[in-house]
């Protein structure tokens, strides 16, 4: 069931607070598998995690209510994707969506050659945006400019190639194709990672396929797709919800008691032996026992970083009957 006009009218939102782990499905945008998440869930605030193409499939952690806080921390995650590059072409967009605008032949392409690009294209890099990309310049999103036919210089990005791997194969849609697993930092653009790989390979080439397995420790089998969530009742629909510190789990954790609980929530250091110096920790309290924020270590004080509000505090301790999906698999994939 797709929600409308008149059935968004209709709905009755309410705080939800957790993350829930989406298996984008093609052709959607990230914001439009957002709005039917959030529809579907009634929630009435939430934002995901970084944008994935339409042409791309794969995990997509979207956050409720509190959840929204500490999204950043994903935004900046290294995230691993698997993609098939159609070798002899190049398109508009570096991508199967896009027209064709330059043919050229394949060579045979030979292990040794394959290990050369592998070695060209690890570790850091200086990349160039793609014009059919969401990155401002002047105000307006490079894809609008790209649409009009007019071409925008863009500034090379640092990033980082982590892994490569590379091995031939066969698509209908080329005369050969490569299928890559790569894992890389933040900002990549796997569209511009498959064109420079054309061209070192003399033949240029453009993404058949784009499936995102991993960011930051959140892998594909952990997701739920959009289908799956439409025939579920709310009640399992909730239950599909990771609580708001699975964002956070992969961190150290701090207890508080609840006159420390109480002051750290109102946005003040606590001095104490917290553990050695951390950027980031998660903190919870003892009594009663719930989730409160991020903070940092820092000679002996905690400091304050992103903190829940009073209300979504009692919000998700009324709601504590609700099964959250178990963080005990999420926290080990994150280490």
């Amino acid at each position: 069931m797709t929600p409308t006009s008149s059935h968004r009218q209709k709905v009755q939102r309410r705080p939800v607070h957790g993350v829930l782990l989406l298996d984008k499905p093609l052709g959607l945008s990230s914001n439009q598998a957002l709005q039917k998440a959030k529809w579907l869930l009634r929630a009435d605030k939430a934002g995901h995690t970084g944008t994935l193409d339409p042409l791309a499939t794969g995990v997509l952690p979207l956050c409720f209510g509190a959840a929204t806080k500490f999204s950043q921390l994903q935004l900046d995650a290294d995230k691993t994707y698997e993609a098939v590059l159609l070798l002899g072409q190049k398109t508009t967009t570096a991508d199967a969506e896009g027209e064709v605008i330059e043919t050229r032949p394949v060579p045979e392409i030979t292990s040794a050659m394959l290990e050369a690009v592998t070695q060209r294209f690890c570790g850091p890099q200086a990349q160039v945006p793609p014009m059919y990309s969401a990155l401002k310049k002047d105000g307006k999103a490079l894809y609008e400019y790209a649409r009009k036919g007019i071409d925008v210089e863009r500034e090379a990005r640092h990033v980082t190639i982590f892994k490569l791997n590379m091995a031939l194969a066969q698509d209908e849609r080329a005369p050969l194709a490569i299928k890559i697993i790569v894992t890389c930092s933040k900002g990549t653009y796997i569209r511009t990672l498959g064109e420079d790989i054309g061209e070192a390979l003399g033949c240029g080439a453009h993404l058949g396929l784009l499936r995102r397995l991993d960011t930051g420790g959140f892998v594909a089998s952990q997701c739920v797709t959009l289908a799956a969530l439409e025939a579920m009742s709310e009640a399992e629909r909730e239950a599909c919800l990771l609580a708001p510190q699975a964002l956070v789990a992969a961190y150290p954790s701090v207890t508080l008691d609840a006159d420390d609980a109480r002051r750290f929530s109102s946005g003040l250091r606590r001095r104490g032996k917290w553990g050695n110096d951390a950027p980031l920790v998660q903190v919870h309290g003892r009594e009663p026992a719930v989730f409160l924020g991020s903070a940092q270590i820092i000679a002996d004080e905690l400091v304050p970083q992103r903190l829940l509000s009073p209300i979504e505090i009692e919000d998700i301790l009324r709601l504590s009957q609700r099964p959250f999906s178990d963080l005990t698999s999420v926290s080990m994939a994150a280490q």
